[in-house]
C-alpha cells in the first residue's frame, strides 16, 4: 500500500564558510551528521556529491556536498536539524528542498 509522504533533503556543503577548504575529512562530518541524526531520533539516507555554490558576497566555491534525505520528518524538526548542522559544519547556509513521495515498504521473507 502506498503512503502519500514528504520527502525533504538538506544539502551541506563540507568547506568551511570562512577558509572556503574543507578542514576534516569526509568521514568525519558524515560521523557528526549522523550523530545528529541519531539525537534527533531520526531514520536518514545520506550520500555525498559535487556541488557549487555562491556565496552572499559573490565567491564561486565547488565542494563536497552531503546530500541528506529524510521522510515525513516535520518541518519543525527539519527546520532545527538544518539549523545545528549548519553551525557544526561552519556553513553559510544549507539547502533544503521538500517534495511530495509516495513511499511503499516491501517485506518477504523464505
Amino acid at each position: 500500500m502506498k503512503n502519500q509522504s514528504t520527502q525533504t533533503t538538506i544539502y551541506i556543503g563540507l568547506n568551511d564558510s570562512v577558509t572556503g577548504i574543507q578542514k576534516f575529512d569526509s568521514k568525519k562530518y558524515l560521523s557528526i551528521l549522523k550523530n545528529a541524526c541519531r539525537n534527533y531520533r531520526i531514520a536518514f539516507s545520506v550520500q555525498e556529491i559535487n556541488g557549487g555554490y555562491f556565496h552572499e558576497d559573490g565567491r564561486y566555491t565547488e565542494e563536497k556536498t552531503l546530500m541528506l534525505r529524510l521522510i515525513d520528518v516535520s518541518e519543525e524538526i527539519v527546520t532545527e536539524l538544518a539549523k545545528d548542522i549548519c553551525a557544526f559544519f561552519n556553513q553559510e547556509s544549507v539547502m533544503v528542498t521538500s517534495s511530495p513521495t509516495s513511499v511503499v515498504f516491501i517485506k518477504e521473507k523464505i
